[in-house]
């Protein structure tokens, strides 16, 4: 399989830095594989009792002994006496990380994992969790923990989108997954394959059926096989996935996958006509689970309560970043709505209807499904206008400030509005995290914003399911672009009162760009297979106290990607330095086929890459391909698959890598570019290269279990504001200069069904032929 290894995770901001040599991942110890396999068996079935009899001896009461952590607080003094009280959010109830009286006993619950001394104490606490913790907050805690703890480099919980498949697919998938019985479907498979068979040699209308479907050919696409949404037998022994070729020849992996009994099942996006508005369309984009679990794990990583100097999150200037990953995201959503012909983002507006309704067809784990909006909803029919009043004014107050140019804190303290660096400040204000300029005044406000848009109060306890009130579902809702719209609005109305760079600014004398290609920029559609076998309701069986995971599901459902594609930058320097080179790609026209103005365009601008490369006297030509690009990655490997690589190293069969999953920091790959047009979609690619300034020191040799940490300083190559030079406003006089290069390209969509459409010769069965031979011809 391929070991991702991911210096960073940020949408355009990638700190691509040189590195010589990178050591080679360790091999696991016997310590290491106990621990990685108790974090993969305590979170399977979550939503279910605890079936695993030596945890269940561990978990029987919450470790209080304050002289077993390293830091014992009110929020943990708080929970242990909910929990004593019987007042802790009860197990079957939603949890939402945005309500308030709910973060406060996730927050309680983090602390008693993470200041844990030892391995045990962390343990014991997990397993009592486990069983007494409602299952939500058990999962927002543990993830927090796993991923901030020094002491656990390298251990890692299956995808968010496998412990909990609810919160990314529809109900209709779920509840199929749900009340799936090997023994019931065994009896009746062969009977349905025989009458399939003879249904599809007799139906005089077989030929038919494209037309009918064809409005949805792309997401029910098992419908162009002949397939219903049914259970299936998997016919390959491994789950279908974008990077399954780098793993199939692996006989080990084989060896251990061959006796698992697979089945898979297809699910859609979103359909819902009683709420259908040209949203709808992009539901393939704002539904993938890549997309939201990108934004959920930005959030576990820079979590808004999690103080800077304790987490060591400002050396990542955590503000700045995540404000930019939220300007890179609309910008990334912004072209894929103009793929579709659809224009700018729709404002944001308290006082009047907004037009996009939405239903997200999810349940969550106890059943209940989420809330809907109707089409032209007004929000003012919440009520709740103290809420109102105070997100209000916390928007206007951070207006003022801006415009003011200064700010007094509490304690009399001012500070300046009008440096660049100040821009940390503003982002961190705009998250509402702890490192708030003015806690006295900023606290919360974001948090606030969540649960008014979800009809939550602030001391609403049992809440009704909503996307907005958690990380991993809120970005399939068209809202939340448009109210994140308006948090932008306060990134470009700091960077407005900055003067234009110059020419002397941006210039690096004696480096002039003569010319850039880009190779052909093709996307389409292919399957993957999401695990998500903890949905499964059957007996589990153990086998001499060892648990047998005999069985997995998957629901196999289209998505975008695109194929792998290159650059290469032809570059004059007078003398051998150090450079950057930052890449961009953004659109050109806009929905009406009208020219962008350089202005107004440089707020859509997506950065690809930045790197650090040493030119040399004369011509140069920088070549980059997107596979390496760092900030990405492709597919993730399967809970199904980490699971029997951990079991497989204890019976001695595999040597377990420490880094053997990819970095859950990673954008996917797969959604850099938007869904090309036949003819081509216009973009502009952007070349634009500075002089090394050295201001960021990068090792030359890095630990692999160090490369992906958070708070390390790393994640970026040099001290230039985040996307840079295109953060301020442009002055056209100085702006081109000899080391910036546009170059005009076209995005192309390859329609990967149109094979499907009429006269499928092996029509009712799935087409394995599609797979192989795609990822055959782009990437071996």
């Amino acid at each position: 399989m391929k070991l991702t290894i991911v210096l960073l995770a940020l949408v355009g901001l990638v700190a691509a830095a040189s590195v010589s040599s990178i050591k080679k991942s360790p091999v696991a110890d016997h310590v290491f594989l106990e621990k990685q396999k108790f974090l993969l068996e305590i979170v399977y079935r979550v939503e279910d009792p605890l079936m695993f009899e030596e945890y269940i001896k561990l978990g029987h009461t919450l470790v209080y002994d304050k002289a077993l952590y390293n830091h014992f607080d009110q929020y943990m003094e708080k929970f242990y006496e909910s929990y004593k009280m019987g007042a802790l959010l009860p197990r079957g109830e939603f949890f939402g990380a945005l309500v308030k009286t709910h973060h406060k006993q996730a927050y309680g619950l983090f602390n008693f994992f993470y200041y844990a001394k030892d391995w045990e104490t962390f343990q014991a606490n997990v397993a009592w969790a486990r069983i007494h913790v409602n299952e939500g907050m058990f999962i927002y805690a543990l993830t927090l923990a796993v991923i901030h703890r020094d002491d656990f480099k390298g251990l890692v919980l299956p995808s968010i989108y496998e412990i909990f498949p609810q919160y990314f697919l529809n109900s209709k998938l779920i509840y199929q997954a749900e009340k799936f019985d090997y023994n019931t479907w065994s009896k009746y498979s062969q009977y349905e394959k025989e009458l399939l068979d003879v249904y599809h040699k007799t139906n005089r209308y077989y030929n038919q059926d494209y037309f009918y479907i064809k409005d949805f050919k792309t997401y029910q696409w098992w419908r162009l096989m002949g397939l219903d949404e049914q259970w299936y037998a998997a016919e390959k022994s491994f789950p279908l996935r974008e990077n399954t070729y780098e793993i199939v020849s692996d006989d080990k992996y084989v060896s251990f996958m061959k006796n698992i009994n697979m089945f898979w099942h297809p699910v859609d996006y979103t359909r819902d006509i009683d709420y259908y508005n040209e949203h709808s369309v992009l539901s393939y984009f704002t539904e993938d689970l890549g997309w939201n679990s990108y934004w959920y794990y930005l959030n576990m990583d820079y979590a808004f309560f999690l103080d800077g100097e304790t987490f060591g999150l400002n050396k990542d200037r955590r503000g700045e970043l995540w404000l930019y990953n939220v300007d890179q995201i609309l910008s990334r959503y912004y072209m894929e709505r103009l793929s579709h012909g659809f224009g700018e983002i729709d404002d944001f507006s308290w006082n009047h209807a907004y037009e996009y309704g939405y239903d997200s067809e999810l349940i969550s784990y106890n059943g209940i499904g989420f809330s809907t909006r109707s089409n032209y909803f007004e929000r003012r029919s919440y009520g709740k206008y103290d809420m109102l009043n105070q997100i209000q004014s916390a928007f206007k107050r951070i207006y003022d400030i801006i415009d003011y140019g200064y700010y007094t804190t509490a304690d009399g303290h001012k500070i300046d509005m009008r440096k660049p660096e100040s821009i940390e400040l503003i982002g961190s204000y705009t998250q509402s995290n702890i490192d708030t300029f003015d806690k006295f005044f900023f606290s919360y406000w974001n948090m606030l914003s969540h649960m008014y848009l979800a009809d939550v109060d602030y001391n609403d306890f049992e809440v009704y399911p909503n996307v907005f009130l958690n990380f991993e579902t809120m970005l399939r809702d068209p809202m939340w672009y448009s109210f994140y719209k308006k948090i932008t609005d306060v990134f470009y109305r700091f960077k407005y009162h900055f003067t234009p760079y110059t020419q002397e600014e941006l210039v690096a004398h004696g480096v002039q760009v003569k010319d850039a290609s880009v190779s052909e920029l093709v996307t389409y559609f292919d399957l993957v297979d999401i695990d998500v076998t903890n949905l499964l309701n059957d007996k589990m069986v153990f086998d001499d106290g060892k648990f047998v995971w005999d069985k997995s599901l998957y629901a196999r459902q289209i998505r975008l990607n695109h194929k792998p594609f290159h650059y290469a930058v032809t570059v004059e320097s007078e003398k051998a330095q150090k450079v950057v080179l930052r890449t961009f790609y953004g659109p050109k026209y806009d929905e009406y086929g009208r020219i962008i103005s350089l202005n107004d365009n440089r707020m859509n601008f997506i950065e690809l890459d930045e790197f650090v490369y040493e030119l040399a006297a004369g011509e140069n030509v920088i070549k980059r391909s997107s596979e390496e690009f760092y900030w990405t990655v492709k597919d993730r490997t399967t809970y199904t698959e980490l699971y029997h690589y951990v079991m497989a190293a204890f019976d001695g069969k595999y040597e377990y890598p420490v880094e053997i999953s990819e970095s859950h920091r990673a954008f996917p790959d797969r959604l850099l570019l938007p869904k090309g047009w036949e003819s081509g979609l216009p973009v502009q690619f952007v070349f634009y290269i500075t002089p090394y300034d050295g201001s960021i020191e990068q090792p030359s040799n890095i630990d692999v279990t160090y490369l992906s940490g958070i708070g390390t300083g790393l994640r970026y190559v040099d001290n230039k504001p985040f996307g840079y030079p295109f953060d301020r406003p442009i002055d056209l006089s100085q702006f081109f200069v000899p080391n910036i290069y546009f170059k005009d390209v076209s995005i192309y969509h390859n329609d990967t069904l149109k094979q499907y459409y009429e006269n499928y010769k092996n029509y009712g069965h799935f087409d394995y032929n599609f797979y192989n031979e795609y990822y055959t011809k782009y990437f071996n």
